[in-house]
């Protein structure tokens, strides 16, 4: 019987002739946790028993008092005057840990000096120190008869209970979250991109600015953001070394502690309810920020 012309192809010289590839079935990959289903459930069974639940519980508290009397709690001389205190000495704070906690990062992970172990170490002792403890300490030394206040005070410069005493100690607890989140970056970033750039001309504040300080901005942000939101609601090391006068030395937690002891439930939920706003915008607006600068050095 003879195959049609069309049918048989005669094989080109040099190359074997093409049989159809069979895929086989992919399988579905495998998933080491459960479900998306699932883990989202047991995600927001739990933020809303940590977080949700007791946040509504406050808001909903304090609006009972209507707007009127919410307004009259939270605008009163006295918490106008902690609230700015709070986050004004918070904001202070967390940029003073931003420029000194980077220096703190960039001299642990690039130089190599004796006891750099007991000093990358020591980093960490706001994370494992009582508040309490710390806020005595720092009293004790900036106090006028203290080992550092004996000398500050004849140059008429007086740390604790003042102001300047809040940012000492929110800076204090606030540095590990700088120097932490800039570690790993800065251990993972290769020092052959500064090699190029010096090759190439650029100065060393060249190189810093325009090839490491890009990199560094995403972790540097939530550094800062860390350290703002611990210092807005930092309690046992203030308390000590602020001195507590009302109009002047007095932080928001300690106010709404104040109310608390007053039996004065709703006014202590109304001034939450105002710092727990603040910082949530604030937070958000530095995230959006931290977002933009990835995405810039991303696309670079």
């Amino acid at each position: 019987m003879a195959i049609p012309a069309a049918e048989f192809k005669t094989p080109t010289p040099g190359r074997l002739p093409q049989r159809p590839v069979q895929r086989l079935p992919q399988r579905p990959a495998r998933r080491i946790l459960p479900g998306f289903g699932l883990t989202l459930g047991f995600t927001m069974v739990y933020l809303s028993l940590l977080v949700l639940i007791p946040l509504s519980a406050v808001f909903i508290r304090s609006f009972g008092l209507g707007w009127g009397h919410f307004w009259e709690a939270v605008s009163t001389p006295r918490v106008l005057a902690s609230l700015r205190l709070s986050f004004g000495a918070s904001l202070i704070a967390a940029l003073i840990n931003a420029v000194f906690g980077l220096m703190v990062a960039w001299v642990l992970v690039r130089y190599t000096f004796p006891f750099k172990r007991l000093i990358d170490a020591a980093v960490d002792l706001p994370f494992a120190l009582p508040t309490a403890v710390a806020g005595i300490a720092l009293t004790a030394l900036y106090a006028p008869n203290g080992w550092l206040g004996m000398w500050l005070q004849p140059l008429g410069i007086k740390v604790a209970f003042t102001p300047l005493g809040i940012v000492v100690a929110m800076t204090f607890i606030g540095l590990p979250f700088v120097v932490r989140t800039l570690q790993p970056v800065l251990e993972d970033l290769d020092s052959e991109v500064e090699n190029a750039a010096a090759t190439l001309g650029a100065s060393g504040a060249q190189t810093f600015v325009r090839v490491i300080l890009p990199a560094l901005w995403p972790p540097l942000l939530t550094g800062f953001a860390l350290a703002f939101a611990r210092a807005v609601g930092e309690y046992g090391s203030v308390i000590f070394i602020a001195g507590n006068m009302p109009m002047k030395s007095e932080i928001a937690p300690l106010l709404i502690i104040t109310k608390l002891e007053q039996y004065d439930y709703a006014g202590a939920t109304a001034i939450a309810v105002v710092m727990l706003v603040l910082s949530f915008t604030l937070m958000l607006g530095i995230n959006a920020l931290q977002s933009w600068a990835s995405s810039r050095h991303g696309g670079r």
